[in-house]
């Protein structure tokens, strides 16, 4: 068994969920800083930077993260492992629409694939979750603070708990870290694909869902995509100091709902949602097609209005030395007018 590098200046890295929007935007920086990246993709095959250029991997590797050895035989599974230094694990479903069954395939047991596929190599591993495995917690989440067993929103957050724990109890060097609510870059709003969070922002901002169960003083951590991308690739190249550590990617700055709806209000184009306390919201008392989407795409999120998570990153700020710039109101309709300009919401 080969030996751990403490540090190195070129890392040999195995990137999972490498066609995602995440996972090549990371791929992306991790080439342009020198790196040997290889990646796996599944059904789609390319890789893109969030700008939308292609990334020139290594090599691009076939699999399929819910099945055992990824779906290889022994022999391309023994030569992947032998070939990288540190495992970065993105893939996951990330719908929040889905069966038990569904988030158990890819977000649990393909986290146990992955680490299984580490731990033939001998690799570090770095694992992507989110920082909404606090569950419904409000006030301060510190990175360090114990899983809740239960309570979470969805099951979304309840599988990537349960891989977290997994990573855990592995045996190997590993390092996670934690995205709250992940959309455009901080100074161009740009994003390369529109959807999740966009797609029930959407509904609300062209007035197809116009109320929206909220908590009074409920907040929304919003992070732009170049913040997260840089800190995980300083988590990679930091491995050895980061190991069995957990970091909140995040803005720090929770942005009031009231504001947010504030904001979108603020183009005359768009309708600002009525925030009705959650105790007075019944959807059954909708407009049909309000109803209808509520309960298709709007109202999957309506947890993240319920809550007031105010996520510390202090480990984050050690380790990788950045934080995350300021973001607030401006930020947003920074995102709102990238979406415009895209075509992705009305211009009039």
């Amino acid at each position: 068994m080969r030996a751990k590098r403490e540090a190195f200046a070129i890392a040999r890295i195995l990137v999972t969920g490498a066609a995602g929007l995440l996972g090549g935007e990371v791929c992306a920086r991790l080439v342009a800083a020198g790196h040997s990246v290889s990646a796996l993709v599944h059904r789609n095959p390319d890789i893109l930077a969030n700008d939308g250029t292609g990334v020139k991997v290594i090599h691009a590797f076939s699999g399929d993260v819910s099945q055992p050895r990824f779906g290889w035989n022994e022999g391309e599974y023994a030569q992947v492992a032998a070939g990288h230094d540190l495992l970065l694990h993105c893939a996951a479903t990330v719908r929040f629409d889905l069966e038990e069954g569904e988030y158990a395939a890819v977000n649990i047991n393909g986290t146990a694939h992955a680490l299984a596929l580490a731990e033939a190599g001998n690799m570090d591993f770095l694992h992507i979750s989110t920082a909404y495995v606090c569950g419904a917690r409000s006030g301060t989440i510190h990175e360090d603070d114990p899983l809740p067993d239960g309570g979470f929103a969805n099951g979304y957050e309840a599988s990537k708990a349960a891989g977290e724990r997994l990573v855990r109890a592995s045996g190997l060097r590993w390092a996670i870290a934690r995205p709250s609510i992940v959309v455009g870059e901080h100074q161009s709003g740009r994003i390369r694909q529109f959807d999740t969070t966009y797609a029930a922002f959407k509904l609300i901002a062209e007035g197809r869902v116009r109320h929206m169960p909220a908590t009074p003083g409920a907040t929304l951590d919003f992070v732009p995509i170049d913040h997260v991308a840089r800190s995980i690739v300083s988590l990679a190249e930091n491995i050895a100091h980061a190991a069995g550590g957990t970091f909140h990617l995040v803005s720090r700055q929770p942005l009031p709902v009231e504001r947010f709806t504030a904001v979108i209000g603020g183009f005359e184009q768009f309708h600002e949602p009525e925030l009705v306390p959650p105790d007075a919201f019944d959807p059954a008392m909708l407009p049909a097609l309000e109803r209808r989407l509520f309960k298709r795409v709007a109202g999957l999120y309506a947890s993240y209005f319920q809550r007031d998570p105010h996520f510390a990153d202090t480990g984050l700020r050690a380790v990788a030395g950045c934080g995350c710039p300021e973001t607030g109101e401006p930020y947003i309709r920074r995102l709102i007018e990238y979406c415009i300009a895209a075509g992705f919401l009305s211009a009039d």
